[in-house]
C-alpha cells in the first residue's frame, strides 16, 4: 500500500559590457495589451526584455515537468534543471542588477535606477509565481506518479519506530562525524554561508532557560535523499488456481536535512533544542575579472574565483512556515535586503531532484537509444580517415550520432606518425577527458601540441586552471586566454605531412569538447580538409596563441572581427533577393536572439517581404507577428529530451542556398565580446540534410514546439491530440537506428 502523503514543511521536523549602439530600453509586455500602434523600428516596445524572456524559457522547462506523457524520473529531473536554471538566474542575472543599483555610477531619483528597482520587483513577482507553480507541480503531478511507480519521498516525522532505528546506523557511523555545529554568540561570529549551500537554523535553551542560535551545514559530499530499509514482505500463502501476481518493490527516500533535524540532540547534548528550520542561499557570481590590470591572467582569475564565495546574497530562500525572529537573524546577518527572501512550500533545492535519475527503473525514464556511427568512421573502418576527409566533408549530428568520432580523429592525431602539430580550443571539458588524453597522448609521441584553454568559462574556471596546468606539467603549450575577450569557439587543427606537401585537418563543432555533455545536448560536428578553411583556422591560432591584426577571413565569420558584419550583409543580400522578385528565406536556429542591431534587420526583411523562420531555444527579444513589422517571422522554441544547443544558419540566396553553423548565438557577448566561428557548410549534400531532415523537422514538430506570441508569451504547437504529433527528436533518434540497421 502506498503511504498517505504528508505536505512537505520542513518545520515537523525539527555588470554587462555595453554595446556597440544605444538601445532602447527592452520593453516587458503586460498580460493583455490593447492594440499597439509603432512608430519606427527604435520604438522600446519592439524589444522584449531578456530577463522576463529568460524567464518564460524556466516556464517551458517546468511544462515539461507538468507533461504527463514524460516518464515519472524524466519529470522530476525537469524540476531539477528549473531549479538550476533559477539558482544561475539569480547568481548572474539578478545579481548583474543589483551590482548596477549599487554601483553608485546612478543618482538615487535617476529614471535609470527606477527602473531597475521596478526590474528587480517585477522578477521577485515573476519568480515567486513560477516557484509556486513548480511546487505544486511537484506536490500534485510529480510525486504521486512517482508513488503510483512505487517511489516515495517520505516526511521523516512519518516513518515508523522501526525505519527510524534501521537509519539510524547510518547517521550515526555516515552523517554525524561529518556535521559542524557552528554557534552564533559574542565570541563566535556569524559563521560564513556558501553560495548555494543548504543549511539548517537552528535554536537550541540551556539549563538557565537562555535561548541560543546555531547553524548547521548539511553536507554537500552525502546523498540529498536517504534510502529508508524496505521491511520484509509477509510470507503469501498460495491458493489453488491463482496465479501468483508480482509483487514490486516499493523505494522509499528521506531528505537529508530532515533526518539531520530530528537527531539534533546528538549535536548539542544537554540542550533543548527549541526549533530547527532549513535555509538555502544564493550568492552573487557575477564577478568581474579586472583583466586589464593583470599581470598573470591565471593568477587574477584563481583571485576572482576565491573572492566569489563572499560576494553578496542576492536570495535566500526558507519554508514558509519559519518564524520572523530566525528570519530576521539570517537577513540582518547575511546583510541582504529583506525583499529577497523567497518562501516555499516543499523542500528546499529541488535541484536535488537529480538523484532520483540514478534509480534503476528504466519504465520510469526515456527509452535508451544507441547513438549512430557512419561505417566509415569507426576506429577499424577500412579506410583511413584523413583519406576519406580528402575525398569529402563529414557532418555529425549529436547526440543522434555518435561523439566519438571526434575523440578517435584527435586519437589517431597522436599516433599517426605523418602528424606534426594538433590545436585546438577547450571551453568546457569535464572530467576524465578522453580528448585531454588524446593531446597527452600526442606530446609523449613527439607532437607539437598547443591549447588554448579558457579559463573564463563561467562556473568551469577552477576546472579550467585543473586541466590548463595538468596540461602544462606534460608539456602542451597552454594559452589562458585574451585580455577582454572569452575564446567561445570550438574547433580542433591537425598539421600532416603527406609526401612532400603539407595538409590541414580540420574539426569545427558548436558544442564543447566534452563527451559527457554532446549525449545530453543536440549539436553539429563538421570534418573538413578543404584548404581555404584550414587556412582561416591556421590563422585563427596565430591571433590565439601570439599576436595578429588580422581582421578579414576567407571564408569564415569570426567575432568580434567579421561575424556582426557579416551576419548582417547576409541578411541585406536575402532581402534584396525579395526585392528582386526571388522569394527571401531565412532560418535561423540558435539558444538565444537578443543583439539588438541583428533583431532589427530581421524586422527589415520582414517588412519587405522575407519569410523567416527563427528556432529560438531560450531568449527571445524579438516579437513576431506584429501587422507591418514582422508578420513574416515565426519563433519556435525546441524544449524535449535534449538541450538544443546547435546553431544554424540558413539563407535561400535566390536557390543557391548557403547554411552556416556554429558557436555563436546572435547576442551583443557573442558577437562583440568573444571569439566565435560560424563556419559555411558547402557540400550540396549536406546542405540538403540540414535543409531537409534537420531543419525542417524542428520546423515541422508539434509534439516540443512551442510558438512564441506577439506579446512574449508561448503556446504549444500540439492542439492535445497526441496521435500523430511529430516529435523532432524521436525522428533523430529512429533515423539514426535506421541507418544503423
Amino acid at each position: 500500500m502506498a503511504r498517505k502523503r504528508i505536505p512537505h514543511a520542513d518545520h515537523s521536523d525539527g555588470p554587462v559590457p555595453a554595446l556597440r549602439k544605444a538601445r532602447p530600453r527592452p520593453h516587458r509586455p503586460a498580460k493583455h495589451e490593447a492594440e499597439e500602434h509603432f512608430g519606427d523600428l527604435s520604438d522600446p516596445r519592439l524589444y522584449l526584455d531578456r530577463e522576463f524572456s529568460l524567464l518564460a524559457f524556466q516556464r517551458r522547462v517546468l511544462q515539461e515537468a507538468e507533461d504527463p506523457q514524460n516518464p515519472p524520473l524524466e519529470r522530476a529531473k525537469f524540476l531539477s534543471i528549473l531549479t538550476s536554471n533559477l539558482d544561475e538566474f539569480f547568481m548572474v542575472r539578478v545579481a548583474v542588477i543589483k551590482q548596477k543599483l549599487a554601483s553608485g555610477l546612478l543618482d538615487p531619483t535617476a529614471e535609470g535606477k527606477l527602473a531597475l528597482n521596478h526590474q528587480l520587483d517585477a522578477i521577485r513577482a515573476d519568480v515567486m509565481q513560477l516557484m509556486e507553480e513548480a511546487y505544486r507541480c511537484f506536490r500534485e503531478q510529480v510525486m504521486p506518479a512517482l508513488e503510483e511507480a512505487g517511489i516515495e519521498l517520505l516526511q521523516y516525522s512519518s516513518l515508523s519506530k522501526a525505519e527510524k532505528a534501521s537509519l539510524e546506523a547510518y547517521f550515526q557511523q555516515t552523517v554525524f562525524p561529518v556535521l559542524t555545529p557552528l554557534a552564533f554568540d559574542p565570541g563566535r561570529p556569524f559563521p560564513h554561508i556558501s553560495n548555494l549551500s543548504l543549511n539548517i537554523a537552528v535554536v537550541v535553551r540551556d539549563a538557565q532557560h537562555v535561548e541560543h542560535f546555531a547553524r548547521v551545514k548539511v553536507p554537500e559530499t552525502l546523498p540529498k535523499l536517504i534510502p529508508v530499509p524496505e521491511p520484509a514482505p509477509a510470507p503469501e500463502v498460495p491458493q489453488a488456481g491463482v496465479p501468483a501476481v508480482p509483487v514490486r518493490p516499493r523505494q522509499a527516500f528521506v531528505w537529508l536535512e530532515q533526518m539531520i533535524m530530528a537527531n539534533l540532540q546528538r549535536l548539542f547534548p544537554g540542550m533543548e533544542i527549541v526549533e530547527a528550520h532549513a535555509f538555502h542561499v544564493t550568492r552573487d557570481a557575477e564577478v568581474v575579472i579586472q583583466e586589464f590590470e593583470s599581470d598573470d591572467l591565471l593568477e587574477t582569475i584563481e583571485e576572482a574565483v576565491w573572492q566569489r564565495r563572499f560576494r553578496a546574497v542576492v536570495r535566500l530562500q526558507v519554508n514558509q512556515y519559519i518564524p520572523s525572529h530566525i528570519l530576521d537573524i539570517l537577513v540582518e546577518n547575511l546583510e541582504m535586503d529583506p525583499k529577497d527572501v523567497y518562501r516555499v512550500a516543499g523542500p528546499l533545492d529541488l535541484s536535488r531532484l537529480r538523484q532520483l535519475m540514478t534509480i534503476d527503473r528504466p519504465d520510469l525514464k526515456d527509452k535508451p537509444f544507441a547513438p549512430y556511427t557512419p561505417p566509415e568512421l569507426m576506429p577499424k573502418a577500412e579506410e583511413d580517415l584523413f583519406t576519406l576527409l580528402r575525398r569529402q566533408d563529414i557532418l555529425l549530428h549529436h547526440p543522434f550520432d555518435s561523439f566519438q568520432p571526434v575523440v578517435e580523429f584527435l586519437r589517431k592525431a597522436a599516433r599517426d606518425p605523418h602528424v606534426l602539430a594538433i590545436k585546438m580550443t577547450l571551453y568546457r571539458v569535464g572530467r576524465n577527458s578522453p580528448i585531454v588524453e588524446a593531446l597527452v597522448e600526442a606530446v609523449e609521441n613527439g607532437k607539437e601540441v598547443a591549447v588554448m584553454v579558457e579559463l573564463k568559462a563561467r562556473f568551469d574556471e577552477e576546472s579550467n586552471i585543473e586541466w590548463a596546468r595538468a596540461l602544462e606539467r606534460e608539456g602542451v603549450h597552454v594559452v589562458y586566454g585574451i585580455l577582454g575577450l572569452k575564446v567561445h569557439s570550438k574547433v580542433a587543427l591537425v598539421v600532416r605531412r603527406e609526401g612532400e606537401a603539407i595538409r590541414r585537418y580540420v574539426h569545427l563543432g558548436t558544442g564543447n569538447y566534452n563527451p559527457v555533455t554532446a549525449r545530453l545536448y543536440t549539436d553539429m560536428s563538421f570534418f573538413t580538409s578543404n584548404e581555404s578553411i584550414a587556412a582561416d583556422i591556421s590563422e585563427l591560432f596565430n591571433y590565439l596563441t601570439g599576436y595578429s591584426s588580422k581582421t578579414r577571413f576567407g571564408h569564415l565569420m569570426v567575432a568580434p572581427a567579421t561575424m556582426r558584419s557579416g551576419m548582417a550583409a547576409l541578411i541585406r543580400r536575402e532581402i534584396e533577393w525579395q526585392k528582386k522578385g526571388e522569394r527571401g528565406h531565412i532560418i535561423f536556429k540558435m539558444n538565444a536572439l537578443e543583439d539588438y542591431e541583428m533583431i532589427r534587420l530581421l524586422y527589415e526583411a520582414s517588412q519587405a517581404g522575407v519569410q523567416v523562420d527563427l528556432l529560438v531555444r531560450g531568449i527571445c527579444c524579438l516579437r513576431p507577428g506584429i501587422p507591418g513589422i514582422s508578420e513574416h517571422i515565426r519563433v519556435t522554441s525546441i524544449i524535449g529530451r535534449f538541450l538544443e544547443h546547435s546553431r544554424i544558419y540558413y539563407f535561400r540566396n535566390g536557390g543557391e542556398e548557403e547554411v552556416y553553423a556554429g558557436s555563436a548565438d546572435l547576442m551583443p557577448r557573442n558577437l562583440d565580446h568573444r571569439v566565435e566561428i560560424v563556419f559555411p557548410i558547402a557540400d550540396a549534400r549536406l546542405v540538403k540534410r540540414l535543409r531537409d531532415d534537420i531543419l525542417t523537422s524542428y520546423l515541422n514538430d508539434t509534439k516540443n514546439a512551442r510558438v512564441m506570441k506577439s506579446d512574449g508569451t508561448y503556446v504549444r504547437k500540439s492542439n492535445g491530440d497526441h496521435k500523430g504529433e511529430v516529435d523532432s527528436q524521436s525522428f533523430f533518434i529512429e533515423h539514426a537506428a535506421a541507418a544503423r540497421a
